[in-house]
This record gives C-alpha cells, sequence and structure tokens, in this order.
C-alpha cells in the first residue's frame, strides 16, 4: 500500500511539473503575440517521442493563420543541419573525408583567390586549400551575397541547377585564407552540389532516401504544390527602423500579415535545392528530425548517422566569439551551434546543448544531458536569436526533472 501511495505522488508530481512546463512555454507564446513580436506560433518540448509540452497559441490578426503541426513553414537556415546530416550519412558511407580538398569531388574550386586584408590590394591565389570541413563548419571565407547566393529581399538564382551555380561561386574569391577564421556563409550549398557528386543522386532524392523517408518527413521538400499553398503560413512582417536626418522612423506602417515576401519560389520541379535555405517542413517533421538527433542518430530502430558522426558534427570547432563586447558562451560545430560556457548564456540551459534557427524565426535545440529537444516555429520577420533564448528559458525554469 505504501509503494502504491508513494507511486501515486510521484505520478502526480510529474503530471504538476508538466502542466507548470506547459504553462510556462504557453505564456511564453502569447506574450510574443501581446508585445508583438511574432504572430500565430507552435512550440514544444519532448523527451524522445514523449511530449513535455506542446501549444499552439493563434493571434487572430487580420490574414493571419492558426497554426497546426502540419503547417508548412519555409524553414531557411535551418535547412543547414539536414544538409549536414546529409554528409554525415556519405561519411559513415566512406565517400570523403573531411580533411580532404573540396577541389578533389568539384575541380571547379581549385585555383580560388583570396581577399587581401588591405583595402586596395589585390586578389591573391589563395594560399590555403579549401577543405570539405571548411564547408561543414562556415570556415571557407565564403559569405552571402545578393547576387545569387545568400538570403534575404535580393535573393535570386539564375542558374541551371547546383553544378551550374557553383561553376559561378568558384569564381567568386573568398573573403580570407580558407579555415582562418570564420564566416557565415552558401557554404551548405557548396556541399549540396557536394553530396550530389558523392550519391551520383540529385540532392533532393539523396536528402529523400537516406533522411526523409526513414523518419517519414513527408512535407520536408523544396517545392510547393498548389494543395501545400493552402498549408502555407503567411509572414508578419514587422516595420524595420531606418535611421536617417530626421531620427529613427519605422518604413511602412503597422505590422500586417503578408504572402509577398516568400522571396523564395519553391516551384514545382526547381532546381533551385540549395542547402543552406532551400526547405519546407512542418512542426511535425522537423520534430522527427529532432528526435533522431536527441537519439544519438537513430529514429525507429533505424540508424540515421553513426554516434560517432554525431559527436563529430556537434563537437565545437569555432570557440565563443566576442560580439559587440560580450559572448554569448556559444561556440560554432558542424553549422550548429554548441553551448561552451552556460553561465554567459543565463537561461539555465547545460553545457552541450546544439541547434540551429531560421530567417523566418524557426529555431530548435537539443539538450543531450536531458535526452530532450525544443522546437518553435512561427513566421514572421525581422529575425532574432532572442526569440530562441527566451524560449529556452522559459523551459529550463520549469523543466521537471528528467530521469
Amino acid at each position: 500500500m505504501k509503494f502504491i501511495s508513494t507511486l501515486l505522488i510521484l505520478l502526480l508530481s510529474h503530471t504538476a511539473a508538466a502542466a507548470s512546463l506547459e504553462d510556462s512555454v504557453r505564456t511564453y507564446q502569447q506574450a510574443l503575440i501581446a508585445h508583438g513580436v511574432t504572430g500565430s506560433n507552435i512550440a514544444g518540448v519532448f523527451k524522445g517521442s514523449e511530449v513535455l509540452a506542446l501549444s499552439a497559441v493563434a493571434s487572430d490578426l487580420p490574414g493571419d493563420k492558426a497554426i497546426t503541426e502540419e503547417t508548412i513553414f519555409p524553414i531557411w537556415s535551418m535547412s543547414k543541419p539536414v544538409t549536414i546530416v546529409a554528409m554525415m550519412v556519405l561519411l559513415d558511407q566512406g565517400k570523403y573525408s573531411v580533411d580532404e580538398p573540396v577541389a578533389k569531388y568539384l575541380p571547379e574550386f581549385s585555383n580560388l583567390m583570396c581577399r587581401p586584408e588591405e583595402e586596395d590590394a589585390d586578389l591573391y591565389p589563395c594560399e590555403n586549400e579549401l577543405l570539405i570541413e571548411h564547408l561543414l563548419t562556415h570556415r571557407s571565407g565564403y559569405s552571402y551575397y545578393g547576387n545569387g547566393g545568400g538570403e534575404g529581399p535580393d535573393f535570386r538564382f539564375p542558374f541551371a541547377d547546383l553544378e551550374d551555380y557553383m561553376r559561378h561561386v568558384a569564381s567568386w574569391p573568398v573573403e580570407f585564407e580558407p579555415g582562418s577564421a570564420y564566416l557565415y556563409g552558401i557554404n551548405q550549398a557548396i556541399l549540396g552540389r557536394l553530396v550530389e557528386v558523392l550519391s551520383g543522386k540529385t540532392f533532393f532524392e539523396f536528402l529523400s532516401e537516406a533522411i526523409f523517408a526513414p523518419l517519414g518527413m513527408t512535407d520536408t521538400k523544396f517545392e510547393l504544390t498548389d494543395a501545400d499553398r493552402a498549408r502555407f503560413q503567411p509572414l508578419y512582417r514587422k516595420p524595420q527602423l531606418q535611421f536617417g536626418l530626421n531620427g529613427i522612423a519605422p518604413d511602412e506602417g503597422t505590422p500586417r500579415i503578408t504572402d509577398q515576401y516568400d522571396e523564395l519560389d519553391y516551384a514545382p520541379g526547381t532546381q533551385k535545392q540549395l542547402g543552406g535555405e532551400g526547405l519546407v517542413s512542418t512542426f511535425s517533421d522537423y520534430r522527427k528530425f529532432c528526435e533522431m538527433l536527441v537519439n544519438g542518430g537513430q529514429y525507429n530502430g533505424q540508424q540515421i548517422i553513426s554516434a560517432a558522426s554525431l559527436e563529430l558534427m556537434t563537437t565545437t570547432v569555432t570557440p565563443p566569439q566576442l560580439s559587440g563586447g560580450y559572448s554569448s558562451g556559444f561556440g560554432y560545430a558542424y553549422s550548429v551551434f554548441n553551448l561552451v560556457e552556460p553561465a554567459l548564456d543565463g537561461t539555465g540551459s547545460p553545457a552541450g546543448i546544439f541547434g540551429w534557427s531560421g530567417y523566418h524565426n524557426t529555431h530548435f535545440w537539443i539538450d543531450p544531458t536531458n535526452g530532450i529537444y525544443g522546437l518553435f516555429m512561427t513566421r514572421t520577420t525581422p529575425f532574432s536569436f532572442e526569440i530562441q533564448k527566451h524560449f529556452r528559458a522559459a523551459v529550463y525554469e520549469a523543466l521537471p526533472v528528467v530521469e
């Protein structure tokens, strides 16, 4: 009888803690909407397939849509970890080594030019070879470019396919000697083409066979059908502040819901298969991807990537940097952040969490210590890392003891 009473107390305690966690998450979601940060949003915290908290909150703004787990979002840079996992699959298959030159597989990258440190000096032939690991870690020297390489209002892709795109990319100078510094850029687009060469398949074919099909990610792709469009979340677009002679003023009135700023067309049959930003997905789909990562690369008994490859892709390569006179405590691994110094983050998140975010404010993190992961999806600009940071704070403030 005493055992049953103790068990009942533990169950009630766990239920109360879970309720507290969901309340904390939902309160944060509601605050985002109430203070004009986002429109409708959805958030969840999970331990494997177990739901610890899951909440979708509608904004009721004119033109906005209520969000479900099957709503389709442009995930932008949350495409990057998917591309990295594809590369880890190929690494497990012995198709390449991370310390090999990119030019071994993409010869157009054989004679890269570097920008000099002095502004008026001429370009010069790079002394360092561009290695595959430089692409995996954003240490190649390639930035984002408005002429066809990056996300943002000037995004264009005037190329036939990834092979054509790479011929252009390889003709552009890198900003510094490959491997010498961190610079966020078009690296995963190059990796997408590398996947094609290493696998003998189109980038999407390989993603589908190696990741999406085994995980059941049926709505994660580079294109949208007419039926998909009905589930595609509109953008909550906030005015951007402009600085001028007359002080600060918003550039365009009040926030509004719009479908005019997709920036990528997601046309059926598109060859714009960009590994850094091109995918659309759903909360349900990306949750499966997160579950695979928190389970050591395994999902439903299938090993998608090896534990060794997962450890490699989440090991810090670029240590935490000062930005604006302060450090966030995060370093960078293979296109995922990695929390190195929790005291500087200040959210209660433990060391070793990793994850990433997307331009229209989709966010995820994986917590190997507690065996949990968090996922947040909305569609709003401008982008803010604060959304993920405060979401994690809301979670760890109320997180029940995970056994």
